[in-house]
């Protein structure tokens, strides 16, 4: 009986503490990430990846860009376990480094839109007036391309060149084209966010609106952010990809999956796999973000409360 009496003096004490300390959003997003087999499917793609482009040296069996003339168009064997192209180049050695390539121009390109187009989304949608109209409608502008087309008009007006410069144009040419995603995103949260009464509070105590849009704006943006950006990602390596195949993107000797594609393309009925295996390489890095993606997105939208 004393026991009893014990556990239901408890119980009460249990439920204060569990309504005293409500569990933040983000702790049951993440709650519900761990539960998506989805996102964990994704995640340990994308984990995959960054492994193989961090360590690409070490994992590379050849160099990507030594030609050796007697090994042209070998196929899949034990020295050459993805074949070689027309120049003698180990493939899987090419697909190997292309990973970094893809990943540092898609994740770097993603953050520079990222960082560009927040505070004009913060700005217009906080402000609004004058100061929003100018701000859309230059992303109204931007938008009014298809985003292949205007990534491809950069491009020609940059002039693609080798090396880290040449890598440097692309990035910036897809960041250019990203940026009003992120400011519209924003911006849209930012409307509904300043009618809150904590945002009226904040004004009435002569809070600064830098603080307010840095302290309590911009994280209740951050969840559509997160999710954008992640699958953002894996936009910008199509495109990339995409320029590469016409020539205007990363060029060579830099390894690219989109340059071998093209490289490659009229051998492909005689020697399928010199473009089969650039392509699985896009496909899976792109299907490994998507996944990730909409993990999060699962995870992180509030109306799945």
């Amino acid at each position: 009986m004393a026991i009893q009496e014990q556990d239901l003096s408890a119980a009460p004490d249990v439920t204060w503490r569990a309504a005293a300390h409500p569990e933040s959003p983000l702790a049951q997003g993440m709650r519900r990430l761990r539960k998506s087999t989805t996102a964990l499917i994704g995640a340990g793609i994308v984990a995959v990846l960054l492994v193989v482009a961090l360590f690409a040296d070490v994992l590379a069996p050849q160099s990507p860009i030594a030609s050796d003339q007697t090994h042209t168009f070998e196929r899949p064997s034990r020295d050459f376990p993805l074949g070689t192209d027309q120049l003698g180049r180990d493939m899987l050695s090419r697909i190997i480094h292309g990973s970094r390539i893809s990943l540092a121009i898609g994740v770097s390109s993603v953050l520079l839109a990222l960082f560009v187009g927040v505070p004009f989304g913060l700005i217009a949608g906080y402000y609004g007036g004058r100061i929003d109209s100018l701000i859309m409608r230059v992303m109204d502008l931007i938008l009014a391309f298809p985003i292949y087309l205007l990534a491809i008009i950069l491009m020609v007006i940059f002039a693609p060149t080798a090396g880290l410069i040449g890598t440097i144009k692309v990035t910036g040419a897809i960041a250019i084209v990203r940026i009003p995603i992120y400011a519209r995103l924003v911006r849209g949260s930012v409307l509904s966010i300043k009618e809150k009464e904590y945002i009226e509070a904040c004004r009435a105590l002569g809070v600064r609106d830098p603080w307010i849009l840095l302290r309590h704006v911009l994280p209740n943006c951050l969840a559509p952010i997160i999710v954008t950006t992640t699958l953002g990602i894996a936009t910008s390596i199509i495109v990339e990809a995409t320029l590469s195949f016409l020539g205007l993107g990363t060029q060579p000797p830099t390894p690219s999956w989109g340059w071998d594609l093209k490289a490659n393309v009229s051998f492909i009925q005689s020697n399928p796999w010199i473009s089969l295996f650039p392509g699985i390489a896009i496909f899976v890095t792109v299907l490994g973000f998507n996944l990730f993606g909409d993990g999060l997105r699962d995870a992180l939208d509030p109306r799945l409360k």
